[in-house]
């Protein structure tokens, strides 16, 4: 099942928010501290689990000191390029076809 664009946006975006915490330093549980969410729920954002509220998004940008439209920074792009479960299952498809293609050219070879 293809995950559709809200769902890659979610996770492209816990993936940012995961990558500046871990920039300045915060441990998931020092940040959610700071935020004021309970680390569980940090996980989960992180993960792109979790539709974040907009207060939810404030207080995210401002523990890590920049404004929402930099937490947004090249977010459709970002998501763009996440894989999704049903390229993850093509790209296998893909794989074990060409395998069983080079075995057949194997076999005509002998």
């Amino acid at each position: 099942m293809e995950e559709g664009l809200p769902n890659l946006l979610l996770k492209a975006l816990g993936q940012r928010i995961r990558a500046l915490r871990t920039e300045q330093g915060y441990s998931q549980e020092g940040f959610a501290d700071k935020c004021g969410v309970h680390r569980t729920f940090m996980g989960t954002i992180e993960r792109g689990e979790s539709n974040l509220s907009f207060q939810n998004m404030l207080k995210v940008a401002t523990t890590l000191g920049i404004s929402l439209s930099t937490l947004f920074q090249d977010l459709e792009k970002r998501a763009g390029t996440l894989p999704t479960a049903t390229t993850a299952s093509k790209s296998g498809n893909r794989n074990r076809e060409s395998k069983r293609a080079f075995k057949s050219a194997s076999d005509v070879r002998q």
